[in-house]
């Protein structure tokens, strides 16, 4: 049977909205919320045992009639002190610590807890109902591959006729319905939620990227996975986590026992290591190949224009696989989804098709206009992921590879001059400009990533041009393009705007480049 290519490449991230609830769920008694050891009702009247708790959040702006509003302790400030503004929205009771319950105006209802945080997934998934525990959910953590993966993973579910959403970076996807949240995993109320109204809706399998961040600040606890995926662990988010070894700590807080199957890529030393921690469950995959592994990509053929393909090992099973998205580093990616699907009861034979002709919104994604160059913008942002990408578009590179690059503000700060260095190194051209300087200048910026660009050596390094905004370093790399070249347009990928000094302007690579290429007329040179 034929199976139909699902092309998610023209989903559009829609400007962030508030995330829809789950409805026709009783309401759930206060008293029966306090559950963890040391949690208390106090509050003067009305009887805190007596409420009635519709749904919950964390955000005061965000409250509607009924909710449990939390106030959770923050680096500058309590939410607690937001009590009143939520009692005023609608707010029956509050969720606090000791410290926040001073907060709290006189004579409301308060559920006391030591670790608000600890207590909101958990406290979430009551009140909508356990929804998790209604559907298949496959979670992919590690640094790269997150978006790849899970995009892939729903494209097989589609072809398999499952019902399926997803949660992630790019977007959320109810069924059809596409919504963009404020984060990679949401919050922990917003991420029950969703998983509610997707139960409301007939879904019966979520693939979800599960970030450093969501794991640590405890987002996605309450949820019990069907599967724990890894995909690799490389230098990111350290204006976060302490060290790599905090990082990659979170990372496998995955795989701590919530998920059924933890399925762990082994090609790099942390995905080695935590397969070793996990034990004889884990399931193994190796896009190189390596002996042992449960899941092996063998008579791998990478192209970066025309994507991958390869055979897809794994037990008792030996078919044709591949993925559109280019990048030999994709195989990876695709050959971890289909792990994913075969241990969510999908025959990964019969998907691989679709699997293999999915493409994902600013991954490695073509922009063309007729003229005689190729130009691609793509999401990586971090050292190891510009390398990857600069070594995939080198092998179809008959001239000079021309990189626009930036680093967001307010970030990992050591990261900026090891992506300077490993663009400098990757291409004859690199153009240093600005990402999301969000409230950092611009210029101080760029001048780490110039410090890493110009360490390396004068032979081993290609040009290195600074340019003041990044529309104009677009038009600039078009500018120099020539016959047989590459232009990489680097870091943004499928985002939709552009953060300078706390104001998020309209922006898309993908729009600047093909608007850039059609000013300079390159399409009449073809």
């Amino acid at each position: 049977m034929a199976v139909a290519c699902v092309d998610v490449s023209s989903v559009i991230s829609p400007a962030r909205q508030d995330v829809p609830r789950p409805s026709g769920r009783d309401p759930v008694p206060l008293a029966a919320l306090a559950q963890a050891p040391g949690d208390r009702l106090t509050g003067a009247a009305p009887d805190p045992g007596a409420v009635l708790v519709r749904g919950i959040t964390a955000a005061s702006g965000r409250v509607q009639p009924g909710d449990l509003f939390a106030g959770v302790p923050g680096a500058r400030a309590h939410g607690a002190q937001f009590s009143a503004e939520a009692i005023g929205a609608g707010a029956v009771a509050v969720l606090t610590d000791p410290a926040g319950a001073a907060l709290v105006p006189a004579g409301t209802p308060i559920l006391l807890t030591d670790e608000v945080r600890a207590a909101l997934g958990p406290m979430a998934a009551r009140i909508y109902g356990q929804p998790s525990r209604s559907l298949a959910m496959l979670g992919v953590t590690g640094t790269s591959g997150k978006t790849t993966t899970t995009f892939l993973v729903r494209a097989g579910l589609v072809a398999a006729g499952v019902p399926s959403g997803l949660i992630g970076t790019v977007a959320t996807m109810i069924g059809e319905q596409t919504l963009k949240t404020e984060f990679t995993t949401p919050e922990a109320p917003e991420t029950q939620a969703l998983l509610g109204v997707m139960v409301d809706r007939g879904v019966s399998a979520v693939a979800m990227e599960v970030s450093s961040h969501g794991l640590a600040m405890r987002r996605a606890d309450g949820i019990a996975f069907e599967v724990g995926a890894f995909t690799n662990l490389s230098q990111d988010h350290l204006d976060y986590h302490r060290d790599m070894e905090d990082y990659f700590a979170a990372k496998a807080k995955l795989f701590d026992g919530r998920a059924r199957t933890p399925i762990i890529m082994v090609d790099d030393e942390w995905g080695r290591r935590l397969a070793a921690m996990v034990g004889e469950r884990a399931v193994t995959v190796s896009a190189a190949g390596r002996a042992g592994a449960t899941w092996r990509a063998v008579d791998v053929t990478a192209d970066a224009l025309a994507g991958n393909r390869f055979r897809a090992v794994g037990p008792d099973l030996d078919f044709a696989a591949g993925c559109a998205v280019p990048g030999g580093y994709n195989v990876a990616n695709a050959l971890l989804a289909l792990a994913i699907l075969h241990a969510a009861g999908v025959d990964p034979a019969r998907v691989a098709p679709a699997v293999a002709a999915a493409l994902v919104p600013g991954r490695m994604e073509r922009v063309d206009e007729g003229q005689p160059y190729l130009a691609v913008v793509d999401y990586s942002h971090k050292p190891a992921a510009i390398e990857g990408a600069l070594r995939a578009l080198r092998s179809v590179t008959r001239g000079r590879l021309i990189v626009v690059l930036g680093c967001g503000g307010d970030r990992d700060r050591g990261k900026r001059p090891l992506m300077g260095e490993a663009a400098a190194r990757g291409a004859e051209l690199l153009l240093v400009t600005d990402d999301n300087p969000r409230s950092e200048d611009p210029a101080a910026i760029r001048r780490a990533m110039l410090d890493g660009a110009l360490a390396a050596p004068a032979g081993q390094r290609g040009e290195v041009r600074e340019i003041d905004g990044r529309a104009a370093a677009i038009a600039a790399a078009v500018a120099a393009a020539r016959p047989g070249d590459t232009v990489l347009i680097a870091g943004k990928g499928h985002e939709l705007g552009q953060e300078i000094g706390g104001v998020t302007h309209p922006f898309d690579d993908r729009v600047e480049l093909r608007g850039a290429i059609r000013a300079a007329g390159s399409g009449a040179l073809a």
